[in-house]
């Protein structure tokens, strides 16, 4: 998996993969000169080359990479992110996490549609936690990564200028809460990007 530092997609996979205990299975490499020929940023060109015939085009991040055939599988964030939790996850061996159960599923797409319009729509957001620890309720989900990118991302302050914690604490707290989760953690400590400044 080529990841991009300060990337938020990058953030979310590697969030992913670290909660479903998919990032010792799936390896990582962090692309920090897209434009160069050689070592890292040489390995992800030859991929699309090797997937698209002569391609010239931008090079992606994340993308998912096959080692043996030495092609892109994919490279739309969303698809990626559907695949880990649905196809490549194993509740059994990721602790029991379900980041897309599909009784939720539906649920968290409406969240991820409602991000679309932050700072906007903070209020709902922050209403929304009131019924539980997490976007949803009692259990953590996709929703909950997409939902703490966005928001590690916008920073701490409200659309009006206003410290977040002061408009929104449910938020604050909740930004706070999952930042100490180990998943988070490893996730923010990969990419190592403006997210790991926020909150």
């Amino acid at each position: 998996m080529f990841l991009s530092p300060g990337c938020p997609r990058s953030l979310r996979v590697a969030i992913t993969l670290a909660l479903l205990r998919l990032d010792d299975s799936i390896a990582t490499i962090l692309v920090t000169s897209p434009g160069a020929t050689c070592g890292v940023a040489g390995s992800l060109r030859r991929a699309y080359e090797a997937t698209w015939h002569h391609y010239d085009g931008p090079q992606t991040m994340p993308a998912l990479c096959d080692r043996w055939s030495g092609r892109v599988v994919s490279n739309h964030t969303p698809d990626i992110l559907r695949d880990l939790a649905v196809r490549l996850a194993d509740p059994a061996e990721a602790g029991g996490a379900r980041l897309r159960p599909a009784a939720l599923a539906a649920d968290i797409d409406a969240v991820h549609a409602l991000l679309a319009d932050l700072p906007a729509v903070l209020a709902p957001l922050d209403a929304r936690l009131a019924a539980g620890p997490f976007a949803l309720g009692g259990e953590l989900t996709a929703a909950d990564v997409d939902l703490w990118v966005a928001l590690a991302y916008l920073g701490d302050r409200a659309a009006d200028g206003a410290p977040l914690a002061a408009r929104y604490p449910r938020l604050a707290d909740y930004v706070r809460r999952l930042r100490s989760h180990p998943a988070f953690q490893r996730g923010l400590a990969l990419t190592r990007g403006v997210a790991e400044e926020a909150a």
